[in-house]
């Protein structure tokens, strides 16, 4: 049965009757009787319970936005299967609020940005590669629209030159492309919350769920996206901000542009791609002396000078007070100094490079990288180097018949083949079971067990031992209640006033590192430990969500399965009235990958909500 109800009476008394804290959402902890009734001409129809509470007001709200005055909804909708309500929301919902361009209307969005708060020009920067002609006169003309100034970049950016527009910070142009006469912005889709920017290795991960959603469009947007930064700007850019011009992320290239094209089959779009993630490749990542290290295996490194300007007020004070104290001087003297050059100090300069190379691992911030980030040969870039190698040699021997600009996939297999063996001589470790990163600058590993221990699995990189060893000493180990935690508590250490808990690490749980790790446990037919992961890792996002008015953040405790996670940068995404309109980025994608591999029995007690300790 339908009910037609009045939209803004309803609202205001569901939420005065319900909504006893006052933050415009139905939660768990409110105190209200759980139970509203609503009427339609002579009908009644009582909703009860958090959920179907929660539920009511979020459509309440979506068709207020549409400009609606009445709701006309069934019971069916308000008592929604959760997780085929949180699916549906995601897929219809919660995707196009994370959309984005660097057309006119997403420039205008920006320049509401609240990163731009420490800006001092009334107009936004809008930086322009030397040779886009197309996207310099496209910018210059919105000027007249908008508060923007477009600002052609030099020929050859240099870590001096980014610094000299730390001052000045902006966003950086994407793809442009003529349509029918108009200039058209590529699209792509954002994190969310305060991320208004295309990010690096976060859109590999949306991308997945974009494709299993049928928002192919979206997955090639950002794949083109990453094309035109390459070519611009030379690399996949950690995201599309002045200040990043210096700063790579996590290499996804390949497995991106190979799963858009499984759906598009468009070859000559995939030769193109080919040619250029071979590109990045060579440019960014086999560079002797600076992102491969002599050993042969890489590393992460920025190549930034100084601060990172996007770090909030204080966040270095710990490193630079007592830096200030010897030379007499207050913490704000002595970093205007430092920045201006006026001071030199080689610790805190070596101490940025190791920083902004923790950032551009993605795993900002995290104890298994502090301080020594740009040392090390880690486990997961190496893994994810090796993919890249075996991604080509399967491409040009698949769909090119074993031949590409000069280079067959036997070539691309020996490379392939070393890495292994390097990976096998420097992170494997015996008699632990478990791969470790490996400081190249002191010939030690380093013995910390990271969720990124286990990543070797999804690229098909461990022997079918080192799988068995893996999964029977170490995914122990990291399973917690809501899934894969960061790292284990021991390698984590002692936290305290001095030594603050860092996001990475344990008890919160990442949606990449879920998502890699169940795809590695299936490629080595771990299927029973796959299913549970996935289904621990879908039942804490689906419980919060039931209980917390359809919160979908950036980041979980998974050690007591919950979204209230305090730990640096807070919780993107949990900061919203009445409904979310985008929940969080790769974690929207996590969940649409976890159900399409979830079995019926599980789906099923996931409806449920079954805890994990009553189905495992």
């Amino acid at each position: 049965m339908k009910f037609k109800i009045p939209i803004e009476r309803t609202l205001k008394s569901l939420l005065a009757q319900e909504d006893t804290d006052g933050d415009k959402k139905i939660t768990i902890e409110d105190n209200g009787p759980k139970s509203f009734t609503i009427t339609s001409g002579e009908a009644l129809c009582v909703i009860e319970g958090t959920y179907h509470l929660s539920n009511l007001l979020q459509e309440l709200v979506i068709a207020r936005n549409k400009g609606e005055t009445e709701l006309e909804i069934t019971k069916s909708i308000i008592e929604e299967l959760p997780t085929i309500r949180v699916s549906r929301m995601i897929r219809d919902y919660y995707w196009n609020g994370l959309t984005r361009t660097m057309g006119a209307n997403g420039i205008e969005r920006l320049i509401a940005d609240t990163k731009n708060e420490s800006l001092t020009a009334e107009r936004l920067p809008v930086y322009v590669p030397f040779y886009d002609e197309l996207a310099f006169d496209y910018y210059k003309k919105l000027e007249g629209e908008l508060l923007i100034e477009t600002v052609k970049l030099p020929k050859e950016i240099t870590p001096e030159y980014v610094k000299s527009i730390n001052k000045k910070p902006g966003v950086l142009s994407l793809k442009l492309e003529e349509v029918n006469g108009e200039i058209q912005a590529v699209p792509f889709v954002v994190p969310g919350g305060r991320f208004n920017e295309m990010y690096g290795w976060d859109s590999y991960f949306e991308a997945i769920g974009l494709l299993i959603d049928g928002k192919v469009h979206l997955a090639k947007g950002m794949a083109d996206n990453f094309q035109y930064e390459i070519k611009h700007y030379g690399k996949i850019l950690n995201a599309n901000r002045s200040y990043y011009l210096t700063r790579t992320q996590p290499p996804f290239y390949t497995s991106l542009i190979r799963e858009v094209y499984e759906v598009t089959k468009d070859k000559a779009w995939l030769k193109s791609h080919l040619k250029t993630a071979i590109k990045e490749y060579e440019t960014v990542w086999m560079v002797e002396g600076k992102r491969e290290t002599r050993n042969g295996l890489n590393r992460y490194l920025a190549e930034g000078i100084g601060i990172p300007p996007e770090c909030e007020e204080g966040h270095f004070d710990a490193v630079m007070i007592p830096c200030a104290e010897k030379l007499g001087l207050t913490m704000n003297e002595y970093e205007r100094k430092y920045v201006n050059g006026e001071v030199s100090n080689h610790y805190l300069d070596t101490y940025f490079i190791h920083d902004r190379s923790v950032r551009e691992s993605g795993h900002d911030t995290s104890y298994r990288i502090d301080g020594n980030c740009a040392d090390l040969n880690l486990v997961e870039l190496n893994a994810f180097l090796y993919k890249y190698e075996t991604d080509f040699a399967e491409l040009i021997s698949e769909e090119f018949n074993n031949s590409f600009e000069g280079m067959t996939s036997d070539f691309w297999e020996e490379k392939a083949h070393n890495r292994k063996e390097l990976i096998n001589t420097y992170l494997w470790n015996g008699e632990a079971n478990c791969y470790f990163d490996y400081n190249w600058i002191t010939y030690e590993q380093v013995p910390f067990v990271s969720a990124t221990s286990l990543i070797p699995l999804w690229c098909n990189l461990a022997s079918e031992e080192q799988a068995q060893a893996l999964v029977k000493n170490i995914l122990p180990l990291l399973l917690e209640n809501g899934g894969i935690a960061g790292c284990t508590k021991e390698s984590r250490g002692e936290i305290s006033k001095e030594r603050p808990q860092r996001q990475w690490d344990y008890p919160n749980g990442w949606a990449p590192h879920q998502m890699m790790i169940w795809k590695g446990l299936l490629n080595y037919g771990f299927k029973d430990e796959a299913q549970e992961v996935i289904y621990r890792w879908l039942y804490m996002i689906t419980k919060n969500a039931v209980d917390y008015n359809g919160t979908i953040p950036e980041k979980y405790d998974v050690v007591e399965a919950t979204h209230k996670v305090f730990a640096e940068y807070g919780n993107v995404g949990v900061d919203f009235e009445y409904i979310t309109s985008e929940g969080f980025g790769w974690m929207n994608a996590s969940y649409q990958y976890g159900i399409s591999l979830l079995s019926a029995a599980l789906l099923e007690r996931l409806n449920n909500l079954d805890s994990p300790e009553k189905v495992f």
